[in-house]
This record gives structure tokens, sequence and C-alpha cells, in this order.
């Protein structure tokens, strides 16, 4: 065994390379089933972030079936998702350069089905095969000038053509057609509502002409989030809801009753930030196969309708992102510490009675598909801590810490390691245990990694993700600090060397804590809100009233919202900050980085702003990814005073 080289926290070489995260790494999202064979969107960075579809037949063959330069991506609610489906071979999509649905048959090119001109977007389509259409949400951006207005469509399979089937509400999702296609159910919601704080979900009859009937509200309404209905094979109608624990638990609408199938402090969804999520489908024999939350860590289940009990399905993944099931198979995104996260699919006919090893070795699961094929040596992880500590007020919060470690390097007796504070977007999002090569990048170059789920994340529950209820720029700072200062306090970290980063609503809690909180000593802020107003003014629909809950309505609280950015206490801000930022980004604008990082110039604060164009609201493209990585790395020794291991493109610092 080779002796460990004495180096610097942050200068010890990895193999882990942030070239190889960029190229060698995909993103996996929405699954589909259609007969025996398996679908899924694939995104990858080394093809500019194009985003293909991904056909798997039952003997083995892989092929793309969306030809570049397809980009199989919607923009509805501007994040997405649910952007294709599948019906007897043919594939239905939307292509994100003009926003339009195309179909592609078997052997044949893709074709456009909606118009041209049309300034219509659509998502979460589902194939109504009796009637010869496709039912979808829609979004209409024909009037620049006025907010997009949002519908439930149908589309003509032949001509394209469109007819508004629902309207009146602000939001729309999850058109679900039962299985005797006589029925439509769907969710909606109203600003300044989000989808985890209240929702409806409603059902109607269809009619012999094509409309829909009276509708019907099932469930939900103020203080409610109900998410992801799905017509069971027993035609009785099942949803997620927080309606009586406060958790996201599984209910059945039957013969027009509400009734509980679990009631556990755990959580059987996610918030719905994007189209198509799936946590839960029904096998062959009628029962539930589901996911759950619990402390952080996600468990695999079957659920009998009948009896109302929940059985575990035991896997070595404590990430599990989808369940998508077809007959005896379940399709699933799943990952751990150690794993990157993989498509594989269970048979569930083959796991009763014992663990499933996930290793492929069983025949129950096979491995689909990695994200990476990079060679991954497990010396070089870094496993999370699951760590609880005291915050304000007399809470408790949550984050995962990662210690450096490399097996070639140690660093002096008498140094400990600078602490990246990273926080998550959203702010109603998590974090999880996920092994991701952007956290070991930091901890086998010797920097530790705090990720922080504050107050304010799901999967704790109602009440703590609604602590940042008009609290946001507070609860979250707090908490981001108090994890760093319990590290600090166990000795795990260097107290004089505190980083903090994060991107877009993790951009705001970044700036914010830089600006209101004399305790970080550099910050890196990946397309974050610097500027409430602004951000209240000029963001797109879906988000336009986010902040009436974290905030306070605007503009009868204009004050708390100039009292809560960044930009307006760039004269607190005493640290070097250094930003990234698309310049096609919809959702947090441009201005909103050069604005703050203009003011900090100004005042002779060390400072970098590097901006990409032609990318969105978080980096695609792997030459972009490679330069924020690097550049952010870049950034950190000239602050702390390491030398990097590798050479690294300088980036401009202004006032160093």
């Amino acid at each position: 065994m080779s002796k460990r080289q004495i180096a610097a926290y942050g200068s010890w070489k990895s193999p882990i390379t942030v070239q190889a995260i960029a190229a060698k790494t995909i993103g996996l999202g929405q699954v589909v089933t259609d007969s025996s064979d398996i679908y899924w969107a694939e995104l990858r960075p080394a093809e500019n972030g194009r985003t293909t579809i991904m056909r798997r037949t039952p003997n083995g063959e892989t092929n793309d079936v969306t030809p570049a330069p397809f980009n199989v991506r919607t923009r509805v609610h501007e994040y997405g998702g649910g952007a294709f489906t599948v019906h007897q071979g043919t594939l239905y999509f939307v292509d994100f350069a003009d926003q339009r649905l195309y179909c592609r048959e078997p052997s044949a090119q893709p074709r456009a089905l909606t118009p041209q001109d049309a300034q219509w977007r659509y998502a979460d389509s589902v194939v109504d095969p009796q009637r010869g259409r496709l039912i979808c949400v829609r979004e209409d951006h024909s009037h620049p000038d006025k907010e997009a207005v949002n519908t439930i469509a149908a589309v003509d399979l032949e001509t394209g053509a469109n007819r508004v089937l629902v309207q009146g509400s602000d939001f729309f999702a999850a058109p679900r057609i039962d299985p005797s296609g006589a029925r439509l159910a769907w969710l909606s919601w109203n600003h300044p509502d989000m989808p985890w704080d209240s929702t409806e979900l409603w059902v109607a009859p269809i009619g012999d002409d094509l409309s829909l009937g009276e509708p019907k509200r099932v469930a939900g309404g103020p203080g409610e989030s109900v998410v992801q209905p799905m017509w069971g094979p027993d035609g009785s109608l099942y949803f997620v809801s927080d309606r009586q624990t406060g958790w996201w638990n599984l209910y059945c609408w039957q013969d027009g009753k509400v009734a509980p199938l679990t009631e556990l402090d755990a959580e059987f969804a996610r918030p719905q930030w994007g189209f198509g999520q799936e946590t839960y489908g029904f096998d062959s024999r009628g029962d539930i196969i589901c996911v759950y939350s619990q402390n952080g860590i996600d468990h695999l289940a079957r659920l009998s309708v009948a009896t109302r009990k929940l059985e575990p399905i035991e896997l070595p993944y404590t990430v599990i992102s989808r369940v998508h099931v077809s007959g005896q198979r379940a399709f699933l995104l799943a990952g751990s510490p150690t794993q990157l996260q993989l498509l594989a699919v269970l048979a569930l006919d083959r796991i009763a009675g014992h663990r499933t090893s996930g290793d492929g070795q069983s025949g129950a699961f096979e491995v689909l598909r990695w994200t990476s094929e990079a060679p991954l040596d497990r010396r070089y992880i870094s496993e999370p801590e699951a760590i609880e500590f005291p915050t304000e007020n007399g809470k408790t919060a949550h984050a995962f810490y990662y210690r450096p470690v490399n097996p070639d390097h140690a660093a002096p007796a008498d140094e400990r390691p600078p602490l990246l504070v990273f926080s998550h977007g959203g702010p109603s999002a998590s974090s999880s245990s996920l092994l991701r090569m952007t956290v070991q990048y930091w901890t086998s170059r010797g920097i530790a990694v705090v990720d922080v789920n504050y107050g304010g994340s799901t999967g704790y529950g109602r009440e703590y993700r609604e602590r940042l209820r008009q609290n946001w720029g507070i609860v979250d700072v707090d908490d981001c600090v108090n994890a760093a200062r319990y590290l600090v306090g166990r000795g795990d970290v260097d107290g004089n060397r505190l980083a903090i980063r994060g991107g877009s609503a993790g951009g705001y809690t970044t700036l914010s804590a830089l600006a209101f909180r004399d305790f970080f000593h550099a910050g890196a802020s990946h397309y974050g809100i610097s500027a409430l107003e602004v951000l209240a003014a000029e963001t797109h629909k879906f988000e336009s009233r986010y902040l009436d809950r974290l905030i306070g309505p605007y503009p009868e609280m204009k004050d708390r919202y100039r009292e809560r950015s960044a930009l307006y206490h760039a004269d607190e801000i005493s640290c070097p900050v250094i930003f990234f930022q698309g310049l096609e980004d919809k959702i947090v604008p441009p201005n909103q980085s050069e604005m703050l990082a203009e003011a900090l110039r100004k005042k002779g604060i060390p400072v970098a702003y590097v901006p990409f164009a032609g990318e969105q609201h978080g980096f695609r493209r792997a030459e972009n990814i490679v330069r924020s990585i690097e550049g952010e790395l870049y950034f950190y020794s000239r602050i702390f005073g390491f030398t990097t291991a590798e050479p690294i493109p300088p980036v401009a610092i202004d006032n160093l």
C-alpha cells in the first residue's frame, strides 16, 4: 500500500474530473411503457443538452426514437416534464425549439401535428384512442402582453386541431382517462397557491359530442395538496393527498366516497415542479407498487388495495425518484450513497419472500441504463452522514454531511477542511443521499460539503415545508448558518473557511446569507435571485405568485421585498462572490445576477461574473457545466489560498 501524500485540503488530486461528469453523464427522466416496450427520456449534456427518447424492446435492443436535432422538452410552467407519450408504437412528443406536438409512427420520420404559428405549449398528454385524440395541458402564449392561459385541450391525431375541454383555473395538470374511456379526471389550482399548497381533483363524464359533462370535485381545496391522480383497474380513482395527516398519503375515491389507503408520517409523493411524475402504479393483480420517503430515505413497497397492508420490497437503494408499473414489471429510477442513479426493471413475480440484491444476479432486477459509464472507484466516495442540528426557535433541521475522502492524500494534522454549504433550489424541494459526482468532485479534493434540507424543504411533512411561509430569506438562511456552525462546533471543519453556494432559489438563500449574516467567507450564486421585486415582476406565470406565500403579497409588502433582497443590501456583503448565469433564463432573468455583481464591483468586493450564452435555467451543455464547476473551484482556491492539483483556466475576479 502506497503512502498517502500530505497535501493541503482543496489541493488533492482526484480522478473525479468535471469533464467526465459532463461528457459521460446523462440525465434520466420520464418513463413510459407501450405493450412490451419501454421508453424513457434521456438528457445528454454532450449533445448540447438535447433530450432524446430511448426505446428498449423485449429482446434487449435499445435505440434512439427521436433523431437529432429533435430535443424532447416542453416549456409549460417552464420546468416542463411530461413531454411525451406512446400508444401502439406511435410516439407523441413536444420539441423544444418550437413547442409543437410531433408524431412519430413506427419506421417513419417525425411529423408536426400542431400548427406552426400558434403560440401554444403542451404537456402531460394522454391518448384517447376511442376518439382519436390527445388530451393534454395546453399553455397559450398568443398574447405576450398578458399572462399565459392554461387549459386542458384535446388535439385531433389526424388534423392537429385543438379543442379546449376545461378552462377557468390558473393551472391544470394530470388529465387522466378512466379504463372505460367514459370519464376524465384532472387537477387544477389558482394563484397564489402552488401545487404543494392547495389543489383540487375533478372528474367529469365524456359526452358523445366529445365535450365534458358537469364536473364534480372529488377532493382538494384550501390547505389540501392533491397530486398524481390515477385510475385503478377496478375503475376507482386513486390519488395522493396530505388532507388528514399533513403528509402525502394514498387515498381512493370509490362510490362517491374518499377513503385513506395509508396513514403514515411519510411522503408518498414529491412536490410537483414538473409534469409526469410517478410514485406509484398498479400491477397485474391490482396491487399498488409505490415509493415513500421517511427521514430522507426512500422505500419501495407493495400495497394491497383490498387489505390496506403495506409490505416493503427490500432494495439496496435509498433514493427512488420514479416508479412506473406495467403488468408484473416495475420500472424505477434508483440510486444510493454509493451508487449513481440508474434505470432498472424489477420483476414483481420473482421478489416474494426474499431480499432483492439489485445487482442483476437474482433474476428479479435488471439494470437498463446507467447515468454514467465513467469508471467509479469507491475508495474516493464520501458517504453522507444524515445529521439533525439545532436551529432557531428551538427547532431541529436536517442535512447530509460529506467528509473529504481521498485514499491518496491526507492533510496536515493541524488543518481542518474548508466547508461548502449547499443550499438547494425550489425552495420547496429537497436534497437526497443519492451519489452525485458534483458533490464527490469537492470531497475528493479535500473540501467538506453539507447539503442542507432547511425548513421549507419537502419530504418531512406539511408543517416542515410551511416553515418558510412569510419567512423565506430567514429560516433557510438560519438553517444553513446553523448547519455550518454545528460542524464547526464538532471540530469537523475550518471555521475560517466557510463558503455557501446554490442555484436559483438556492442562489437566493446564498446571497441572503452573505448579505444578512456576517458568517460566511465566500459564496457562489448559480442563476440566483438577488431582487425579489424584479422576480415578482418578471418571472413566468407558474411562479409569479409563489412569493405571496414565501414573502407576502406584492405590492402590499413591498418594503419586506426590499428588506430581504441582497441587491438592496450590497453594502452589507463583505466577502467575495462568484456568479454563474444563463443568458436565456426566463425563470431568473440575467439582470438578477448582473445588477448585484455590478454593485459589488463598485464597492470593491472581489467578484466574478460568468455568463453562458444559449443557456436557460440550469446548465445543460457539457462545456458550460465544466466551466461552472471548474470556475467555482478556481475561485475558492484564490479566496482560501490553496493550489489546485490540476491547472484550471482562470476566471476573471475583479478587485482581488
